[in-house]
């Protein structure tokens, strides 16, 4: 800790805040290419030269890397510490009451999507490296803060970021939790096209990594039948609503979003839909279809239907169907899986396609990321811990989490931070928002790491 840097840190308290909710007022979800400059749409570019903007106004060296990621750089020296954020958000979803991109203050609160993830922690990083600049202190390493504007998607940003720019020597991401997150469980995401001949529909869900807040259903079945049954939902925390159409009965079940990484945070109506749609009166292919989705399915969060329920000291799998789309042809289905490191992502692969094999699945899109360990004896996590225990008095073991940060996107990082033990700020969830004396606390722990890992001292 420094004097110097925790002074000027409180003392822009309000600018920091305006900051962060600046950001947030961008809707920086991806969107199809802009042009030149904007390769995930005028949002995200949008977003990304405010955040390089503030970086030129503290008088940083900054570079805009073809509209997918961007640098802020200060100091010197051969080695280079990296600090490294995004400004891209999952959609909004449903289920606010704060609205998603207006970034309101309420109840000592910002409230946006992006607040903690990772608006609120990139800005900190700006300010707390100002700091840093403000107070004069001697670096042996200079220190980048990196960008990225494609993380909740294709890290296309990062894949672009290392054919042109510097690799650091280390870094960290301040996309997780405290005190360090050194094991990254593996990522595997498929979407699978399946036939399914069926009068049945369901459409839900926003992104893989996200649990499936909304269905939509049609059902062949009169509402009145339908209305029998929708304790085996209700009675689980979904809501719902019935109408009458012709040939049968549309219905919306509302659950929970939440990060697909931590299922059980949210309530996939994907799975309720599955499970009500298996209680009504349904005849021939539909009945066959809903059945056998149900079964592999089921509420389950750790792919124990399918045989994919496996630990190992990096963590549980987790699994999240997130999104289907279903048409008179088949449905297609986005599943999204955080496996141990010791599993094979081949066995996770095989294993999804045994489970929907009835339906012919055809992989359409599919996504992987190797899970990703730090030593805890290594330089850049042993400083972490001991900047995390000066600064809160506690001294805590590293974390293996099944989320997946831009540590993976180089070979010496780890994530630190943003959120702490015991405070949440609904990542990917309704009402997403940062604490403000959260944000506060998180610009004083950035400038501590920063310190720790490019000083002099």
């Amino acid at each position: 800790m420094n004097k110097a840097v925790d002074l000027y840190i409180s003392e822009h308290k309000d600018e920091l805040i305006e900051s962060v909710r600046e950001s947030i007022r961008f809707p920086s979800v991806e969107a199809p290419s802009a042009g030149e400059g904007a390769p995930f749409g005028e949002a995200v570019r949008d977003a990304l030269e405010h955040a390089l903007n503030l970086g030129e106004k503290f008088g940083f060296s900054t570079a805009n890397l073809d509209g997918y990621a961007g640098c802020i750089d200060y100091g010197s020296g051969n080695e280079m510490l990296g600090v490294v954020c995004h400004l891209d958000v999952v959609p909004e979803g449903e289920g606010w009451t704060h609205p998603p991109y207006a970034a309101e203050i309420a109840d000592g609160r910002i409230y946006g999507r992006g607040a903690m993830d990772d608006k609120g922690p990139a800005i900190c990083a700006i300010y707390a490296l100002a700091a840093i600049k403000a107070a004069n202190i001697p670096l042996r390493r200079r220190v980048r803060i990196i960008l990225g504007t494609n993380e909740e998607t294709g890290w296309g940003c990062m894949d672009h970021y290392r054919k042109v720019a510097e690799i650091p020597t280390m870094s960290f991401s301040p996309d997780a939790d405290y005190p360090v997150v050194n094991s990254e469980k593996g990522i595997y995401h498929t979407t699978l096209r399946c036939k399914a001949n069926t009068k049945v529909r369901i459409n839900g869900g926003t992104r893989a990594n996200v649990v499936c807040g909304k269905c939509n259903v049609f059902v062949p079945v009169p509402v009145e039948i339908v209305e029998k049954h929708l304790e085996t939902v209700t009675k689980k925390g979904f809501e719902t609503k019935l109408t009458a159409v012709p040939g049968g009965t549309e219905i919306v079940i509302m659950g929970l979003d939440a990060h697909g990484s931590m299922p059980e945070m949210g309530r996939n109506a994907m799975q309720a839909a599955f499970a009500l749609l298996t209680c009504l009166p349904l005849d021939g292919e539909d009945k066959r279809v809903i059945e056998i989705l149900h079964d592999k399915f089921k509420f389950d969060m750790h792919g124990e239907s399918i045989g994919l329920d496996k630990e190992d000291a990096s963590g549980r799998l987790s699994l999240n169907p997130g999104v289907i789309a279903w048409d008179e042809n088949g449905f297609e289905i986005s599943i999204d899986v955080r496996h141990p490191i010791s599993l094979d992502v081949n066995e996770v692969r095989t294993k999804i396609e045994a489970a929907l094999a009835d339906f012919d699945p055809v992989c359409v899109h599919e996504k992987q990321q190797d899970g990703h360990y730090i030593p805890a004896d290594s330089e850049l996590v042993s400083k972490l811990l001991r900047v995390y225990a000066e600064r809160t008095g506690e001294y805590k073991e590293p974390l293996a989490i099944g989320g997946g940060t831009y540590a993976r996107a180089f070979p010496n990082a780890v994530a630190f931070g943003c959120e702490q033990p015991g405070i949440s700020g609904p990542v990917h969830m309704p009402d997403e928002f940062i604490g403000i004396d959260e944000l506060m606390f998180n610009a004083h722990m950035i400038a501590d790491a920063m310190i720790a890992l490019a000083s002099e001292e």
